[in-house]
């Protein structure tokens, strides 16, 4: 039976983040795929002209028109009025909050089943146990992208609650499979830093920029390119030295991922994904598998991992494959370079049989009904 469903995640509060817009559109198109009736809502601080011109780009490019709006705590928005907001609420069977972005009780406890969709597990564990108010307290169900939270091996606290697990989904028919490289390379679009580490039990779990200093010997052990789209701030100037001694390639994203079409045309026009993790995912071995990855390989795009303990849930060795050391990076990448068209075979057929919106969003919704 058709659902109508509130989701609520970050599209345009930070905008021109191409990747950043697809991780929630994949739940947003997924679900209307499968026949519910979705609307999309945004918090913002303000009403910026920069968040509203990108907002209502994305809205017209995936038509959204009439279901989606970015909203302030005075009840201004752009796009759908605040009073069709409260009276969607009220009709909705269902909220996917992403990251507890929505926190308006308005427009949250009318609804029934109310979803706390995590996609930063460690993180958000870690800082709901050291106080900090992560939106936890105000859902009835609680889904995380770590697959390992909640099990054995896995030290990521539970934080008291019954996490269900789930795969980064892909909706197949926006992402096909890619034709000809515009980028020879091993590519990856990601911020340097996101924010700051978190130290718990006297482990650091760190950001990107701690994970890739463990791996800058790795052009030198292979003879592929690699080329990073890293938001990388100018006065990082010892660590922009050594990514230039190292051999790796940096582009702004902001020149190849500022808008959803954008960012889709550089992960297609590349030759794989070197798939680099934050440390602290990496250190938590929660499991946690991207969703950038699974555009790569929906795209017929290997995928060369850092693991985090995603091995142990998703099938690897062909199409994607997962290492824990610089060595094993590079013997990975010289396997894909030595049978390239079986991989790219392998990557998309790994997203139609495990990524798959249609496959993961459906299973989802049995869980948390």
């Amino acid at each position: 039976m058709p659902l109508t469903v509130l989701v609520a995640g970050m599209v345009a509060g930070n905008p021109h983040q191409g990747g950043a817009t697809w991780a929630v559109l994949q739940y947003v198109l997924g679900l209307r795929r499968l026949g519910h009736d979705v609307w999309l809502v945004e918090p913002v601080p303000e009403l910026t002209p920069a968040s509203e011109r990108y907002f209502r780009g994305v809205v017209a490019e995936f038509g959204l028109e009439g279901r989606a709006a970015l909203l302030t705590g005075e009840d201004e928005t752009s796009g759908v009025p605040y009073a069709r907001l409260l009276e969607a609420a009220r009709g909705a069977d269902l909220l996917l909050n992403i990251s507890g972005l929505l926190n308006d009780p308005r427009l949250t406890e009318p609804v029934e089943i109310r979803v706390y969709v995590d996609l930063d597990p460690a993180f958000n564990q870690h800082w709901h146990e050291q106080g900090i108010d992560v939106g936890f307290a105000r859902h009835t169900h609680h889904v995380t992208v770590g697959q390992a939270i909640g099990a054995d091996g896995c030290d990521v606290p539970s934080c008291g609650l019954d996490w269900i697990p789930t795969l980064q989904p892909v909706v197949l028919e926006h992402w096909p499979r890619a034709n000809g490289l515009r980028h020879a390379a091993f590519t990856t679009v990601g911020n340097w830093r996101s924010y700051g580490p978190v130290e718990a039990g006297g482990v650091f779990y760190g950001q990107k920029a701690h994970a890739l200093r463990e791996l800058m010997a790795l052009p030198g052990l292979t003879g592929e390119r690699f080329l990073l789209a890293l938001a990388i701030d100018p006065g990082e100037e010892r660590d922009l030295a050594a990514l230039a001694e190292g051999g790796w390639e940096l582009i702004d994203p902001a020149q190849v991922a500022s808008s959803p079409a954008d960012y889709r045309s550089f992960v297609q026009g590349s030759k794989a994904e070197f798939g680099l993790a934050k440390s602290g995912y990496v250190a938590a071995r929660c499991g946690w598998f991207s969703d950038r990855s699974a555009c790569y390989l929906a795209s017929g795009r290997p995928v060369v991992a850092q693991d985090t303990g995603f091995s142990s849930f998703l099938p690897t060795g062909e199409g994607l494959l997962a290492f824990d050391s610089a060595e094993e990076a590079a013997a990975a990448i010289d396997r894909v370079a030595a049978a390239y068209p079986r991989h790219c075979q392998a990557a998309r057929e790994l997203a139609e049989s495990e990524l798959n919106s249609d496959r993961v969003l459906g299973s989802l919704l049995e869980e948390i009904s």
